[in-house]
């Protein structure tokens, strides 16, 4: 999969890079973008991709490497993380959004005696964990329509609501029951969505605090009483989708595995999961036959 996936990948990077070359430098972001994302789809640290060796028999590759220093010091500056926000637009952009978006989270845990200062203590599957969490918004594209990465001790909700208010279009987001919020409500309703969630509360929305307007149409929406519309709950069966999504970006060579040991730390585990991201859009064009549009 690794040598299907890699001259898409490269392409790719080569063609976006051209519009973010920088002055007096030996080594341009497209060479450093292209070493880092040869490592995370390779499972190894992005210094791996300074030794000519570690390249196999592969021409495409920059022909002169950067150093491990370099990557350490310019990976994540600002001028490559323009060069990475590109590529993310530009596979994100070979389809138009669907009607219906998902929102949830993936653990990312870490071992018990890591000492991951970023690595917080929260929900993970089922059972409270160690570790990080991605957040996201997948609409049917090959990207999320918005993600982030936090500790595991950050709020869903709180991650949420910046998610939807990145969001645009319009449509329909299903959610579990942990994103059951007024405010979430709202924010996703300014941003042209109508939030999904199963509300088992048989009060729900007849409290004196605030109640959400979009709140109160979900809760309409989700009635299991006869003569109620079955539009609702024919719709949030929908959801699924989203596990199949995370389940399609780990079920593959090179793809989100969980978090090696040399992924610690906010920044790394970030351009980690980024990465993955990218690789996975690209396989997902591939398989859809959709590589063309990249061109």
């Amino acid at each position: 999969m690794e040598r299907e996936l890699w001259p898409v990948l490269y392409r790719l990077v080569r063609e976006v890079g051209r519009d973010f070359s920088q002055k007096y430098v030996q080594i341009q972001p497209w060479v450093l973008v292209a070493c880092s994302l040869w490592g995370i789809l390779h499972d190894r640290p992005a210094q791996g991709a300074c030794e000519q060796a570690n390249w196999g028999k592969t021409t495409l590759r920059p022909w002169k490497l950067p150093s491990p220093s370099t990557i350490s010091r310019r990976a994540y500056g600002v001028g490559v993380g323009m060069l990475w926000r590109a590529l993310e637009v530009r596979l994100r952009d070979c389809r138009e959004p669907a009607l219906i978006a998902f929102l949830d989270g993936k653990p990312l845990p870490v071992g018990g005696y890591s000492k991951d200062e970023d690595a917080g203590y929260g929900r993970g599957a089922g059972t409270m964990d160690r570790g990080y969490k991605l957040h996201t918004v997948w609409a049917d594209r090959a990207m999320p329509e918005a993600w982030e990465v936090t500790s595991l001790k950050v709020g869903e909700t709180t991650v949420a609501g910046e998610l939807l208010e990145r969001l645009e279009g319009g449509g329909y987001v299903l959610a579990d029951g942990n994103y059951d919020s007024s405010p979430l409500f709202d924010q996703a309703a300014a941003a042209g969505y109508q939030l999904v969630a199963p509300i088992g509360h048989p009060n729900a929305g007849k409290g004196h605090h605030y109640q959400s307007p979009h709140r109160r149409r979900c809760i309409e929406m989700m009635k299991k009483d006869e003569g109620t519309s079955q539009f609702g709950r024919t719709l949030y069966k929908m959801r699924t989708a989203i596990e199949r999504s995370y389940g399609n970006a780990t079920s593959f060579a090179g793809g989100m595995a969980p978090l090696p040991n040399w992924a610690r730390r906010l920044k790394r585990v970030r351009f980690w999961v980024w990465g993955k991201l990218l690789i996975n859009a690209v396989r997902i064009l591939r398989n859809k036959g959709l590589t063309s549009s990249l061109q």
